[in-house]
């Protein structure tokens, strides 16, 4: 039977319904846990998700895939009470959205000691939770160009990934050819990696998402609702109708099958005030109706939020 691990346990994976594959419950940097001015006790981060969550259930949402790395604010158990609580899935991450977000402990750690850790995270546990990661994370530090770190932590993720048969998100999808090379030479497919946030308005530009679909991989517009037209859009905000003609080009060029869709918000940030007006329901409440609208039928829909997200969560082995 093929399954997708998630924080209550592993879910057949014809029962995840329409995933949201790259979103977060709450993300920080490391540290932000402790700000005097951004701290949240867990009641208040609580019931600023619950609504979030029972909404998209409403809509028609079945899985939530949190892509919120160690280091920053992964809260497993808080997960598996959101999840009981709202009947949304939830798909836990291994690894790190950057090598500049990993503390020390693990800076200084090696490919061995990495893979370990993460493959240690999908088949024994998260801490002492008992929940399995369902996905490793991996991303690209800021600057634009992999560090000697990511480039350790791509390389154990590629490991992991063979070894449980877990899948790989990354963030951002920039200095692509590293990343690609690693995972060629470590013997990954590259359909079990999802290349994320080529849609992003500060690196779209510089993404190659056309060459890394001609590579097998997975391509991920997943910040949709970041738009220039917010009242306070963030700094990697773009406007809503240039993304959108950037999504349709590209799967209007035979492209469907490999396309993935999220919003990556954030559903109580830690640290930070986060984007306001901005939840994973924008995917129900403006994505899918934009996509209709442009002529996208019910099974190009379906493809998208339901189909392919499923054949790359399920566990390959």
């Amino acid at each position: 039977m093929s399954r997708v691990n998630t924080v209550l346990g592993p879910v057949p994976t014809e029962e995840l319904g329409l995933v949201a594959v790259h979103e977060h419950i709450g993300y920080g940097m490391p540290g932000s846990e402790l700000d005097a001015k951004w701290w949240k006790a867990p009641e208040q981060r609580y019931e600023e998700t619950v609504p979030k969550l029972r909404r998209f259930h409403e809509y028609g949402g079945g899985t939530f895939v949190d892509a919120t790395g160690i280091c920053n604010g992964r809260d497993v158990d808080h997960y598996k009470s959101l999840s009981a609580r709202t009947g949304v899935h939830i798909v836990a991450c291994t690894g790190f959205v950057g090598g500049d977000t990993a503390l020390w402990h693990f800076a200084k750690a090696d490919v061995d000691y990495l893979t370990r850790q993460f493959v240690h995270e999908i088949t024994v546990g998260i801490g002492g939770t008992g929940s399995l990661a369902g996905v490793i994370k991996v991303g690209v530090s800021r600057g634009g160009r992999m560090t000697d770190l990511d480039k350790r932590i791509y390389r154990a993720a590629a490991r992991a990934s063979l070894t449980t048969g877990v899948p790989i998100l990354t963030h951002l999808a920039i200095d692509a050819e590293n990343a690609v090379a690693i995972f060629n030479e470590e013997g990954l497919p590259l359909d079990r990696v999802l290349f994320g946030h080529v849609d992003d308005g500060v690196n779209a530009d510089k993404t190659r998402d056309v060459w890394i679909a001609e590579q097998g991989g997975r391509i991920g517009f997943d910040t949709f609702g970041y738009e220039t037209e917010l009242p306070d859009p963030p700094f990697w905000a773009r406007p809503r109708k240039e993304r959108l003609d950037h999504f349709l080009r590209f799967i209007g060029d035979g492209r469907l099958g490999q396309v993935l869709a999220s919003a990556d918000a954030n559903c109580s940030p830690l640290g930070w005030p986060g984007v306001k007006g901005h939840t994973v329901n924008y995917i129900f409440e403006d994505l899918i109706p934009d996509l209709r609208a442009a002529g996208l039928d019910e099974s190009a829909i379906k493809t998208i939020f339901v189909d392919n997200p499923a054949d790359f969560l399920t566990i390959q082995k």
